[in-house]
């Protein structure tokens, strides 16, 4: 293989890279900082016990089912 035929990919991914970091600029708001904050607040807050997916309930529901499928086979 001539080593003039090779692609310079070094070059390339720098452009891609330059590229992708000003669309990632342009699609930031405008408050990215508070955006962020507000964010993070909302994944950190403590969800409800009775929330779907959460243990309390998860462990509710099935306490129920194994005492309505215990119940029936006594009967």
């Amino acid at each position: 293989m001539d080593s003039d035929a090779q692609i310079d990919i070094r070059g390339r991914l720098r452009s891609h890279a330059a590229r992708q970091l000003v669309i990632a600029r342009l699609n930031a708001p405008e408050d990215w900082q508070g955006e962020l904050v507000s964010t993070l607040r909302a994944q950190r807050a403590v969800p409800s016990p009775w929330a779907r997916g959460s243990d309390t309930r998860l462990f509710l529901e099935s306490f129920a089912i194994f005492f309505v499928a215990t119940m029936m086979f006594l009967l």
